[in-house]
This record gives C-alpha cells, structure tokens and sequence, in this order.
C-alpha cells in the first residue's frame, strides 16, 4: 500500500476485504499505482501471464479518460462531470484534467469501495474555484446517484456523465443498458455520456477474464464493440465513434500505444 500518509483510517482497513482481489486494485497495479495488496497483484500477475497486453489496455483506457474529458472541457464548455466507479487515484484524474481548463470546474465522483471513497477523500482535492465531491452508492442504484449528485451538480447545466471501464461488472446487458438509459435520462440537452469497456476482441482477453471471473471476485463481462455502442443509443456519437480507446482522437499521449487495443470507448452527445 501507499506510505502511512495516504493509507486509509484504521477503522476503513477493517472493512476492506485483503482475501479477495478487487477489480479497482488490480487495475491500479497494472497502472503502476501503490494503492493495492498482494492477493491483487497475485492476480494481475496471474492475469498479464495469459493476456501480456494488459497493461498497454490500462494505459490505453487511461489516456483515453483524459483526452475524452480535456475535449469536453476545452472544446465543448462542459463545466460539471459525475464519474461513477472512478477506481483508486491515479494520474490526471477527472477533476485534475477539467479544472486545468477551467478551474470553476464541479466534479462529483461515485464509487460504493470503502478503499476507493477514502483514498478520494484524501487526495482527490478541488481547486478553490471550483468542487469535487464524493457518493458512496452503487451503480445499480442510478436514482440515489443523480439524488446525491443533485447536491453538488446542477442537472439544468450540462454534466459529463463517465462510466469507465465499469459497465463490465454488470452482467446482465439489458440491465446496464437500462441503467446507462436511466441515467442519461436524468441529465439535460447538451450532456454527454463518455464510456468504455473491455471487449471480446482477444481470446487471450476472453481467457484471462474467465480465469480471473473463477477467482471469487466480482465478475467482469467482455462484451463486442458493437454492444458498447449500443450504450449510446439515442445519443449522437462525436468522431470517430466508438473505437479502440487508443483511436479516439489520438495525441502526444497515445505515442507508443498500438493503433489496436482491447478497451473500446466513444463520447456522445444528448441533443
């Protein structure tokens, strides 16, 4: 784990789980992040051995975050994000890369991790301009989400809705369409649904997903690219679509990533 400083209340570590790996931990491992146990990097290990590619995907997925979120900052004039299942702090966060552009920036992130809730606390911290908040609540439960946001957002303003790599852990697809569905719903003209997920792309992928779904934590589901589509329904997809998160408006980040990774994503537009 992180040094003392950063490390959760003792109270918190009590009702962390360390038997299991957990999906966010993983993910931070193979980011190169400090903020994981051993039972999570046993696992990430176990899982690059099958899928070397693994953390080019992280990578990938990452700057894909931080490309999709400066774009709607700088570009469009989005000025309030509600990331649900952010994962551990990492580098450039969501509020760090919006409130570069515009310091007045609101951003409100929501995760039902014990670990993950009291790392953010901790270091996901606002500019004075703007504000970032925190929810603990689940991602099946969007009414209690667009509530508690409701206290720090105002969904008469267009707000940046993020679902990172976490649509996954829903297994059943109609159920996360409509919980995609509902959430949209929730938010005004002028909003904008950034998504990306793992696909079914690489039977290495499909293979280590399988192994790692044995291993008692919560699943995760692989799904095609044109299922991730399918979440932007009714929505107006900005270039070039959805595609390999290291496709997705390329820059100076996306240097020495392949043109092909596993993570597909795209942005779109509520008219």
């Amino acid at each position: 784990m992180t040094d003392e400083a950063e490390n959760p209340e003792p109270e918190t570590l009590a009702r962390i789980d360390t038997s299991v790996p957990q999906s966010a931990r993983i993910w931070n491992y193979w980011l190169g992040g400090k903020d994981n146990y051993e039972v999570d990097r046993v696992a990430g290990d176990a899982f690059r051995a099958v899928f070397p590619g693994i953390e080019t995907g992280a990578r990938a997925a990452r700057y894909f975050l931080a490309r999709a979120v400066r774009h709607l900052a700088a570009e469009e004039g989005v000025r309030q994000f509600l990331d649900i299942g952010t994962g551990l702090p990492n580098v450039d966060n969501t509020h760090q890369i919006a409130q570069r552009v515009a310091p007045e920036s609101r951003i409100v992130y929501v995760d039902n991790d014990k670990l993950v809730l009291a790392h953010a606390r901790a270091l996901l911290t606002s500019t004075p301009e703007g504000v970032t908040n925190y929810v603990d609540a689940d991602l099946r439960d969007p009414g209690t989400i667009v509530r508690e946001a409701a206290k720090t957002l105002d969904f008469d303003r267009p707000v940046a809705l993020m679902l990172m790599g976490i649509l996954g852990h829903i297994e059943d697809y109609d159920e996360a369409r409509s919980i995609v569905r509902q959430l949209v719903d929730a938010l005004p003209s002028g909003s904008y649904l950034v998504q990306y997920d793992s696909t079914d792309t690489s039977k290495a992928y499909v293979e280590a997903i399988q192994q790692y779904n044995e291993g008692g934590s919560i699943p995760y589901i692989l799904r095609s690219p044109e299922q991730i589509e399918g979440f932007f329904d009714g929505l107006e997809l900005l270039e070039p679509g959805v595609a390999s998160c290291s496709r997705w408006r390329p820059d100076t980040e996306a240097l020495g990533l392949p043109a092909e990774v596993h993570q597909y994503g795209g942005v779109g537009l509520k008219r």
